[in-house]
């Protein structure tokens, strides 16, 4: 299906696009052509061109030029995009449906989170976007704050998925409340967790707890330390175990 010039203007063509060519006034010259693996295509009297890399409207300028120099006078040619090839993306992680996905024009970070399913309860504050650089021959390596971008709206973060993108999105951190609480889990990390909030979130004490013995197990270097009779205040981190011991009386 063609797509509209208008909103083509900017694609960068590639390997297997198909583009139809007209040139005012001169039917004769109208063809269809298909971007071959080198990035060139066959335009009547010109010949091969390279248009690798090159945007519908420099294509469109360079055809204008090669048909100035000698074969006609003030030449208007009008390049529309008749077949996109295959581009592609990858998700991966906390998503509902990863896998790779077909891209079909423009698609924002989000539009394409939304495209996969949305993200999983158990999504982190992160992903990883990494993209070919065509410059440097090598992989960019983008993070994206999914804080920042979904909670508090900073729409700066939500770029345009490009084709080869591979998109991973990060598992949350968690802490662990056990013992005499009313709901003994693992739950998602935030940053301003403290003691009392996580116990909150665990259901509060049970009726048997010892409020005032509450312990944390925390790994320090690679090695579990016991911190004792905690302060309610005291920032959690993630991987702490929060222990809330019965009271004996």
């Amino acid at each position: 299906m063609p797509v509209c010039p208008a909103l083509a203007q900017d694609y960068t063509l590639g390997e297997g696009d198909v583009l139809e060519i007209k040139v005012y006034e001169n039917d004769d010259l109208a063809t269809v052509a298909r971007v071959s693996s080198s990035g060139t295509i066959r335009v009547p009297l010109v010949g091969e061109i390279n248009v690798k890399g090159m945007s519908v409207s420099q294509v469109s300028q360079k055809i204008e030029s090669l048909l100035a120099d000698g074969f006609l006078v003030d030449p208007q040619v009008d390049v529309f995009i008749k077949e996109h090839r295959s581009k592609q993306a990858i998700i991966l992680g906390q998503i509902r449906n990863p896998g790779q996905y077909e891209l079909r024009g423009e698609i924002t970070f989000l539009e394409f989170i939304s495209k996969a399913g949305g993200l999983t309860s158990d999504a982190g504050s992160t992903a990883i976007i990494k993209r070919v650089n065509t410059k440097e021959d090598q992989k960019d390596k983008l993070v994206i704050d999914l804080e920042k971008l979904i909670k508090k709206g900073d729409t700066s973060l939500n770029i345009s998925i490009r084709d080869n993108d591979s998109i991973y999105i990060s598992k949350a951190k968690t802490y662990y409340v056990s013992g005499e609480v009313k709901k003994p889990d693992s739950y998602k990390y935030e940053p301003d967790v403290t003691v009392i909030k996580a116990i909150t979130k665990a259901g509060g004490f049970s009726k048997i707890a010892a409020k005032g013995k509450v312990r944390i197990i925390r790994t320090v270097d690679g090695e579990k330390r016991i911190f004792e009779q905690v302060n309610m205040d005291k920032p959690v981190l993630p991987d702490d175990v929060i222990v809330v011991p019965e009271s004996l009386w």
